[in-house]
């Protein structure tokens, strides 16, 4: 990208440059659901360069390989276009909001103002010299958490080993298993072998990806209501508001979601119907760190319990300065390229206490995996 120079006024902070890199890296365990099947997974890495040498780094993750080069490319107009109008992440949030309402907020929109956002936050709480737990006005600590590193929809017989993998790896008591298979007893039987994997008491959370219609969804949750489950997360369609609140109202098991809301206004709309009891925000969705920090004051007035989806590095942060926070969703997905990223110790991931969001790359790993758009 063509380099800019900005004055971030509050901050006394230059930008200099913006540079993206884009990686596909392998998978400990493949991510098998009803939205596909991946054993690879892409990440944009977003550098943003400061005139006095700090640099401010995130990632996002697209799922979709053939994704990358649109977002890329949105990323590349904000920069030329929007954000270097602003002072701020704040400011740059909204310029880029304001710019894109005429295609949409949402979608790529959304998720290339998200890495910039979360890559212009990393950059302000390495000139303070803070994590960016501290630089919010929170502390660094441990953050409770479940091990999402697998239990996908394969063959169920493994399901009892690997659930005994994830377990140990790390001291956790909680995990999470998806379901939505054809058949109850297959959902049951995966169940089953995923408590068999201790002895110990087990959070035990199951998402279905969306893998269901809604009648079926009726049914399904019903039959599973007494298997003291944590939550259902995304049985339907995410976008099926008044689907969630019918179901909410008679189901026992807490219903999860919002891993693909695009922003404040959706958990609001999501509330307002009666349709969630927990609730979880992606990054990459959400608005990077300014969008986090104002869905969580929805969810904090709406008095409901607030995870993340995805991206535990920042959210090791985000989670020590949210006022519902609720658990923390650990997968180790961007660890082939990162240097010594933090590590889960009796189930709690800790920030590393470092300036920033802790983000380090492995150089040497990302000219490995490194792929053109």
């Amino acid at each position: 990208m063509d380099e800019h120079v900005s004055e971030m006024a509050d901050s006394g902070l230059t930008i200099g440059h913006v540079s993206t890199r884009v990686v596909v890296v392998p998978l400990g365990r493949p991510v098998i659901a009803d939205i596909g099947r991946f054993d690879q997974w892409p990440l944009v890495l977003v550098d943003i360069e400061t005139t006095n040498g700090v640099v401010g780094s995130s990632y996002i993750a697209p799922y979709r390989q053939s994704a990358v080069r649109g977002i890329v490319a949105e990323i590349s107009d904000l920069v030329d276009n929007v954000v270097f109008r602003g002072s701020s992440p704040i400011d740059v949030f909204d310029s880029a909001a304001k710019a894109t309402n005429v295609v949409g907020t949402a979608g790529m929109s959304r998720i290339a103002a998200s890495a910039l956002d979360m890559a212009l936050w990393d950059a302000l709480a390495k000139h303070a010299d803070l994590p960016l737990a501290v630089l919010l006005g929170g502390s660094v600590g441990p953050v409770r958490a479940y091990n999402s590193n697998g239990l996908w929809r394969h063959d169920p017989t493994t399901l009892q080993a690997e659930a005994a993998e994830l377990l140990a790896d790390g001291g956790f008591t909680a995990v999470k298993l998806r379901l939505g298979n054809e058949h109850l007893e297959d959902d049951i039987y995966a169940i089953s072998a995923v408590r068999g994997a201790t002895e110990a008491h087990l959070d035990l959370m199951v998402d279905f990806n969306q893998a269901l219609g809604f009648g079926d969804a009726v049914r399904r949750c019903h039959e599973l209501d007494d298997q003291g489950l944590y939550w259902f997360e995304e049985p339907i369609a995410y976008d099926n508001l008044s689907g969630y609140a019918q179901l909410a109202r008679h189901v026992k098991t807490p219903l999860q979601l919002g891993e693909n809301h695009y922003g404040p206004r959706d958990l609001w709309n999501l509330a307002a119907a009666g349709g969630v009891h927990y609730a979880m925000g992606d990054l990459m969705r959400i608005g990077g760190v300014t969008g986090w920090l104002r869905t969580a004051g929805v969810a904090a007035a709406a008095g409901i319990q607030y995870s993340n989806h995805l991206y535990p590095e920042f959210a090791a942060h985000l989670l020590r300065v949210t006022p519902s926070a609720h658990w923390l969703e650990w997968v180790d997905w961007a660890h082939p390229i990162l240097d010594n990223p933090a590590l889960p110790v009796d189930g709690h991931l800790t920030a590393p206490n470092l300036a920033g969001a802790g983000l380090v790359w492995d150089e040497p790993a990302i000219r490995k995996y490194s792929v053109s758009v």
